[in-house]
């Protein structure tokens, strides 16, 4: 499945908020450099889902806020 992401680096906390069906806000404790947010925002999505972090790919928007996040189920 693939779900649209919209990203917030540097957060105090870690959340994953479902904004629609296929909409997803995800804040992430680590700064967007090099790469650093991106690599959390696996891990987290990873978790909330229950699949392997190897099942989690960011298909578009690697360098954007707003990104379109593949899952394998």
């Amino acid at each position: 499945m693939q779900i649209k992401v919209r990203v917030t680096p540097n957060a105090r906390e870690v959340r994953v908020t479902k904004v629609s069906e296929e909409s997803y806000e995800v804040k992430v404790d680590e700064r967007a450099d090099g790469g650093r947010a991106n690599k959390r925002l696996l891990e987290v999505l990873s978790k909330h889902f229950k699949v392997p972090k190897s099942k989690v790919f960011i298909v578009r928007g690697i360098k954007s806020r707003d990104k379109i996040v593949e899952i394998t189920l």
